[in-house]
């Protein structure tokens, strides 16, 4: 559980540090935008009080401690899972980055109230509206290698499949 466990760290760690430079090193709050790359890569603060694009925003302070609620449940889920599975490495760093993307996020709405999204990424002819953090990035890969994981059906068949070209090659070599 080393993997996921460090993973999770590093994201926690990288997710607060950029944060951190955006909100208070650059004062992205008071700039608004800041073109790096323009129209490829900017930086445009966002608070978001929902979850991806916004969605279940709100401005009640109920829904704030629903998602921190909703999120260190999933974050224990995937927790147990690890435990009780003891998954490879290429699953436990996918559960790393869902977790550490989480409680990055957690942390955000616990100190500020909202998420603090401010990565922008568009198009030339084409503005994107939306903005992400490096936590929204670490979710949504985690939860894609978790989904497309090799599953206990495929891991055998491969270990047999992988045990059988062994034999084989003993076999050709006497």
């Amino acid at each position: 559980m080393w993997w996921a466990g460090g993973v999770a760290l590093g994201i926690v760690a990288l997710d607060q540090l950029t944060k951190w430079i955006v909100v208070q090193a650059l004062n992205l709050v008071e700039v608004q935008a800041i073109d790096v790359l323009d129209p490829w890569l900017n930086l445009r603060m966002a608070w978001n009080q929902g979850v991806n694009f916004g969605l279940l925003a709100s401005s009640e302070d109920v829904m704030r401690w629903v998602l921190v609620a909703v999120a260190l449940a999933i974050c224990v889920w995937v927790g147990v899972w690890l435990v009780r599975v003891r998954p490879g490495r290429l699953a436990q760093v996918a559960a790393g980055l869902l977790i550490g993307g989480a409680l990055g996020n957690v942390i955000d709405r616990i100190a500020y109230g909202a998420v603090a999204d401010f990565l922008n990424m568009s198009f030339p002819g084409w503005r994107n509206p939306y903005s992400f953090n490096v936590a929204d990035i670490a979710i949504f890969a985690g939860a894609l290698g978790l989904v497309f994981q090799p599953g206990p059906a495929r891991v055998e068949k491969a270990a047999a499949a992988g045990a059988d070209k062994t034999r084989d090659a003993q076999d050709k070599t006497r």
